[in-house]
């Protein structure tokens, strides 16, 4: 990466984020001799990311919603801690850590390097919310030197509104994946009934509702099918799903609830199939994890699960918001021989090989930085 990058800061909205998702990208970071400090509120990964020998500082912020008050006290939040650490640059993911940390970064001319890892709720809720998130988007990233994406829709969209420009834009497997630790496992070979597994915080704009109402429909003309959910129920999001909600499900016996774990491979390796219906996606983690592990994937055509599902080769894509088409894209999946079940999870581990190592992410962050460090070395005129 060149000398220039030698204090390095990730801004995030999770301590866990990192630990969960980037943390071959923090090793690699690390094994380049760079010091890197993690900025995010406090959580349980903090004592395993100080382990690996980073520095950690506790960001006191609320990640629901826009309001201009709490947000305007986030940005000088941001501005104290960057003045305290003075980093040569900063990386940042999730919504209000790009938003608000690029306006703070900027204001003392630090260069910051924000990653859409998807675009939210704003972008699904109306034509207000979208037009104040699309004049924030502008005003933040006007003049950043390098923003990646984590899809090329997403990276098409701001794009076309002018929020970014070619020169900054760069495309990212989202945070990649470790393809040793998610290797490939054969699929049950002992299941007495096909298992869909959808994993994912328990939100609306996931598609939770629409896999229970494609669970009842399935089950109605197939019994034997069964549906698991794996994730949180106490999202901090408007979207979020109660758990009494999904107690009523379990009663009604449509679902089983598996709770949290920070693991998710166990679970991958009992599932015939992997179900995600959401919304909208940045890099879909779970699809790209159980692909892996050669699972067949089951997802919405939707900017962000299209990237990972090759539809009828590695799984199949239905309709967004619709019960239905999720029902019938499971009841293909039924039908096939378990001969086409193991080929379409072989085909999804070798699309991960090809184009979701996160080699590709850490090698293109070492790029920015060395192109960042060129620029500013080169004299001004």
């Amino acid at each position: 990466m060149g000398s220039f990058c030698v204090k390095i800061l990730l801004s995030v909205n999770a301590a866990w984020n990192i630990w969960n998702f980037r943390r071959p990208l923090v090793e690699a970071l690390l094994a380049d001799g760079h010091t890197v400090r993690i900025l995010a509120p406090r959580d349980d990964a903090v004592p395993q990311l100080e382990a690996m020998g980073c520095s950690f500082s506790h960001l006191e912020m609320s990640v629901k919603g826009l309001n201009p008050v709490q947000d305007g006290r986030l940005t000088l939040r941001f501005r104290k801690h960057f003045s305290d650490f003075q980093p040569d640059a900063i990386l940042s993911f999730t919504i209000k850590n790009n938003l608000f940390g690029a306006i703070a970064a900027k204001s003392l001319r630090i260069p910051f390097i924000p990653n859409v890892t998807g675009l939210g709720t704003a972008f699904l809720s109306g034509a207000v919310l979208e037009r104040a998130a699309t004049v924030l988007y502008k005003s933040a990233f006007r003049k950043l030197p390098v923003v990646f994406f984590q899809n090329q829709d997403d990276q098409a969209l701001f794009l076309d509104r002018r929020l970014v420009t070619p020169a900054q834009a760069r495309c990212v497997p989202g945070s990649g994946i470790d393809l040793d630790r998610f290797a490939a496992a054969p699929l049950p070979s002992d299941a007495p009934a096909p298992v869909f597994l959808m994993i994912a915080r328990l939100l609306r704009d996931k598609g939770v509702v629409e896999f229970v109402d494609a669970a009842r429909l399935v089950r109605a003309r197939q019994p034997q099918a069964r549906f698991q959910l794996l994730g949180a129920t106490s999202a901090e999001n408007r979207t979020a799903i109660d758990r009494e909600t999904v107690e009523s499900w379990e009663s009604e016996g449509i679902i089983e609830y598996l709770g949290v774990t920070g693991d998710v491979r166990p679970q991958i390796m009992s599932a015939d199939c992997v179900v995600l219906p959401s919304y909208r996606e940045g890099a879909p983690r779970t699809l790209i994890e159980a692909a892996a592990m050669a699972r067949p994937l089951i997802a919405t055509d939707v900017p962000g699960c299209r990237a990972v599902v090759e539809d009828s080769r590695t799984g199949f894509l239905c309709a967004v918001r619709s019960a239905e088409s999720l029902a019938q894209a499971c009841e293909a999946f039924i039908a096939l021989t378990p001969h086409e079940r193991a080929d379409m999870g072989r085909a999804g581990r070798i699309k991960m090989e090809r184009e979701f190592g996160y080699n590709i992410v850490v090698d293109a962050y070492r790029k920015a930085f060395q192109d960042l460090s060129r620029a500013l070395r080169q004299p001004s005129e």
